[in-house]
């Protein structure tokens, strides 16, 4: 029996955001800690996400461009949303804050984690979203995922409990597990906190994803810079803002900035299980990456806690479709 075109259509979409999903979640965290612990001048974190935040807004406002059709129409609509709603845009500031200072602590993380122990520990980003979604939309949960969240905190900590305090990596750096984790915590807890207040102010809103990070990235790329030179002032003016930079340092500030697009483009037609399938894919391929690239071992400890965070997964995106909607909707927004 022949598949009809439509139904052919939805299962390669399907596979396409599956693989789409997997790689993005593998690659960035893979990538971030390369980058951190190879050999050589090492580049500046804080500029590395300010040249995200530039390369994520020159990419929405060629995409509201695109939606808009016509340059008088684009140059309109960024006047009439962003001039003429000041209230409406100062409101963005929050969140583009946030998520400023998210990503500074994603690197700090990077550079202190393994990549596998990152990308299971990233995971508890489920618990502080779950927790804004109760206190701040009142949204309810199902028992089952209370279960899930518990069972995510059980294994997040048997995963750390598997790691050592301190040690040192192939460029002679020595990192810091304690710090590593403390950063992953801050950055899912402000991760959770800007896609509930980001899904709040976008509610009853016609204004297009796009045109709200548009939004974002006009006010986090001054924010970002300020905090480049009040952190690492001294050393840009010596070194330049660019030091350490070469085509994989671009190459992550790609990924970063457009990833979560791409991903935001694709997860619409990934349900639930296929989110948490492209998860769970992305924690095993990031610790058999992590065996070949940077010599990580896997011990009893650390794989009960991935299995724990996995299944985790599951049962967290286990819910009645009446709730999907709203589940999926910060999904795009988060990813973003």
């Amino acid at each position: 029996m022949k598949m009809n075109k439509p139904l052919q259509s939805n299962q390669t979409l399907k596979y396409v955001s599956l693989i789409t999903l997997t790689l993005q979640n593998a690659l960035v965290g893979l990538s971030m800690r390369y980058a951190r612990i190879r050999p050589g001048d090492m580049f500046l974190s804080t500029t590395a996400v300010v040249m995200a935040e530039v390369v994520k807004c020159a990419t929405c406002l060629v995409l509201v461009y695109l939606e808009e059709g016509s340059f008088a129409k684009f140059t309109h609509s960024l006047h009439t949303t962003i001039i003429k709603q000041p209230v409406d845009t100062l409101k963005v500031c929050v969140p583009s804050i946030v998520y400023l200072v998210q990503n500074n602590l994603l690197y700090v993380s990077a550079s202190n984690l393994d990549a596998a122990t990152y990308q299971v520990t990233y995971q508890l980003k489920i618990l502080t979203t779950a927790f804004f979604a109760v206190v701040i939309l009142r949204r309810s949960l199902l028992k089952v995922q209370w279960g899930a969240l518990i069972l995510l905190l059980i294994g997040v900590v048997l995963v750390q409990l598997a790691q050592d305090g301190t040690s040192n990596v192939p460029s002679g750096r020595e990192q810091n597990h304690l710090l590593g984790f403390a950063a992953a915590l801050g950055s899912c807890f402000l991760s959770g906190f800007a896609g509930i207040y980001f899904e709040k102010i976008l509610k009853g809103s016609d204004i297009s994803v796009w045109m709200r990070n548009v939004q974002l990235s006009l006010l986090s790329v001054p924010f970002g810079l300020m905090s480049c030179y009040a952190t690492d002032g001294e050393l840009i003016s010596k070194q330049g803002f660019f030091f350490g930079y070469d085509w994989f340092i671009c190459y992550l500030v790609l990924l970063q900035a457009g990833g979560g697009l791409i991903v935001a483009l694709v997860v619409k037609h990934a349900d639930n299980i296929l989110k948490g399938f492209a998860t769970s894919l992305a924690i095993i391929l990031s610790c058999i990456a992590s065996i070949y690239l940077f010599d990580f071992k896997m011990t009893f400890r650390f794989t009960l806690g991935v299995v724990f965070v996995i299944c985790s997964i599951f049962m967290y995106g286990h819910q009645p479709k009446v709730e999907n909607k709203n589940v999926d909707k910060h999904t795009i927004l988060e990813k973003i």
